[in-house]
């Protein structure tokens, strides 16, 4: 018999979030090894709960989700996807722009594979989270990586976004806050890019995944907000983060701008969603709950709340090893450290952390994991309590000290 292999289609495409590092670990788990994994921010592992008044919500609900619902998503959960964009500057935004999907992930996928033609190159972030790279390539688009800037708060390279346009680009994705950065742009970054979009005619994909996870100062600016009535701007948001219910998988995209001019690419999108069936029903009933109701995320996000109290702890630990520098996260749920290769003996980040994984039974993510050109970081999920917190930097610089030069 000839060999069952994969499709071609998936060259090229990775996803090392849970990639053969997680394989590893789970390799060693099987041997006994308790492995501490800071590889992927999956809330609930870290005692964080859903708000009380979205799982009951959920359940009552249950005995009338037992059937398929509009492909597009439930009335009630679009609308309140609606009125949140219109609480927000966005007055325009009406139900018929928003679908529901389970989370976000489907939603970029589906969105490209509706919008990308063979060939058309597609602007994504470095670092960015991978899904955007392997899913632009799995549409049969090209991802060309801009750079954004360590040394200005990971901020974008406006000029290497200028540079990388031909005239076979058709989009722009921006991650604001960035996942794995943590950085947060400010009004006037965010204007910028939205004029790169609107001088060159491209699409803007914003993903907004972690809009309320914002530190100190920080202000979270909508991208659609800027882009007006004549960029087309796809926003991507839901509740597994701020709302703690990542297994439920409850997302939406909304579309604003020059609709009337996106009528057939909104066509394919209805028909990717008619293809799916419909959305996770249950999860769709908790998002008009999560949006009108009590925030229970500014609790986390505030001096002496978790997401607040880690991100800082995470910072300021790995930045007190020597030969490891961090900018700090202004949002998000990660740190994303550089190292000093030279000092430490790295060609290979990949390496770099199956190693750590081995002899500290420490499961983090490679810096080239996220598309970042060079071996010289990881990235760190800040969501364990500070005493495992701290206890994992630590295992970190013993074993950074245990290879240094």
């Amino acid at each position: 018999m000839r060999p069952i292999i994969q499709s071609r289609k998936l060259r090229g495409v990775r996803y090392d979030v849970r990639g053969p590092i997680l394989t590893e670990a789970e390799r060693l788990e099987a041997e006994g090894h308790k492995i501490l994994k800071l590889n992927i921010g999956n809330l609930a592992l870290f005692g964080f709960d859903a708000p009380e008044a979205i799982v009951a919500d959920m359940v009552h609900h249950l005995p009338n989700s037992q059937g398929y619902g509009d492909s597009r998503g439930l009335y009630s959960a679009r609308t309140a996807v609606a009125h949140h964009y219109q609480s927000r500057g966005l007055t325009e935004t009406t139900v018929g722009d928003v679908f529901i999907g389970n989370g976000v992930s489907e939603l970029i996928t589906m969105v490209l594979q509706a919008f990308v033609d063979d060939g058309n190159e597609i602007l994504v972030p470095a670092p960015d989270y991978p899904l955007w790279t392997g899913a632009v390539t799995l549409a049969g688009g090209t991802p060309v990586h801009y750079r954004c800037d360590e040394e200005n708060g990971w901020d974008p390279d406006l000029a290497d976004i200028e540079s990388k346009i031909t005239e076979n680009t058709h989009a722009i994705v921006i991650i604001n806050p960035n996942n794995p950065t943590g950085a947060v742009y400010t009004e006037e970054t965010v204007r910028q890019l939205v004029d790169i979009a609107r001088r060159h005619d491209l699409v803007i994909f914003s993903d907004e995944i972690y809009e309320k996870i914002i530190f100190d100062d920080a202000v979270h600016h909508h991208t659609a907000k800027f882009a007006g009535d004549d960029v087309l701007c796809l926003t991507f948001s839901g509740l597994s983060k701020a709302y703690r219910v990542c297994g439920y998988r409850a997302g939406w995209v909304m579309i604003s701008g020059p609709r009337h001019l996106a009528g057939d690419f909104l066509e394919g999108l209805t028909l990717l969603a008619n293809m799916r069936m419909c959305p996770n029903v249950p999860a769709q009933h908790a998002i008009q709950t999560a949006l009108g109701g009590y925030q229970s995320i500014n609790e986390f996000i505030e001096p002496g709340g978790r997401f607040y109290e880690q991100s800082k702890l995470a910072w300021r630990l790995l930045n007190e090893i020597d030969g490891v520098s961090c900018v700090e996260p202004r949002g998000a749920l990660y740190c994303f450290p550089k190292l000093d290769t030279e000092r430490f003996g790295i060609d290979d980040d990949e390496k770099f952390v199956l190693d750590l994984l081995r002899a500290k039974k420490l499961l983090v993510t490679h810096g080239s994991g996220f598309n970042w050109p060079a071996p010289d970081h990881f990235r760190l999920v800040t969501l364990p309590d500070t005493e495992v917190l701290t206890e994992a930097i630590e295992r970190i610089a013993d074993f950074l000290d245990s290879i240094r030069r």
